[in-house]
């Protein structure tokens, strides 16, 4: 995002009064601006339009603002300002990712080809029930696996499918979105081969 560039002085029909608002504008946006980094840095968990504009007071066209100058402020920084499901956040940009991972390796966290092959089918063609994964898989879904996936809170039950036996149908949550740095499922990298993953 990209800061509109701020000179009054080539708006020759301004008034001297309507410059003086513009550059009150910018100077309250900037404010607000830094504010929200502030909430940012200090937050556990990320923060949605709704919780910045309650707890700074202002109106979705300030915050738009705010977010634009603060991201233009952050282009400079080895942050950057992310939205997902959850909220916004501050994250270390992904070109730093390889230093942590050397520096800080303890910091990975270790998930099985089995975790992610099931995490991907859910993803990718929820809502799905056990049997489907399997189905896919090739393989029996290990209920540990499932059962990781629910303590990460990844995955949810929500309804039943209606065949024999009633079947759970899983469904991925916010909380996997945020772990991925995903505002949404759409923004989920397209697959080589879609048809390898066709649930009936």
């Amino acid at each position: 995002m990209n800061t509109p560039p701020l000179n009054v002085a080539q708006e020759s029909n301004t008034t001297k009064d309507e410059q003086k608002a513009i550059l009150e504008a910018h100077a309250t946006a900037e404010a607000l601006s830094r504010y929200i980094e502030v909430l940012l840095h200090a937050s556990e968990t990320p923060l949605t339009d709704n919780d910045l504009k309650k707890h700074l007071a202002m109106s979705s066209d300030e915050l738009q603002m705010a977010l634009i100058i603060l991201q233009e402020r952050l282009s400079g920084s080895v942050l950057t300002l992310g939205k997902t499901a959850s909220g916004y956040r501050l994250q270390i940009k992904d070109s730093y990712s390889r230093l942590i991972q050397q520096i800080f390796p303890q910091r990975l966290e270790n998930l099985s080809q089995a975790l992610l092959e099931t995490l991907s089918v859910i993803a990718y063609k929820q809502p799905v029930t056990r049997g489907d994964i399997e189905q896919v898989r090739g393989v029996t879904v290990s209920s540990n696996i499932l059962r990781q996936l629910f303590d990460k809170g990844w995955i949810m039950e929500k309804g039943h499918k209606d065949t024999l036996g009633k079947p759970a149908l899983l469904h991925t949550t916010p909380a996997f979105l945020d772990a991925f740095g995903l505002s949404s499922l759409d923004e989920l990298p397209p697959l080589p081969d879609l048809e390898s993953l066709k649930v009936e």
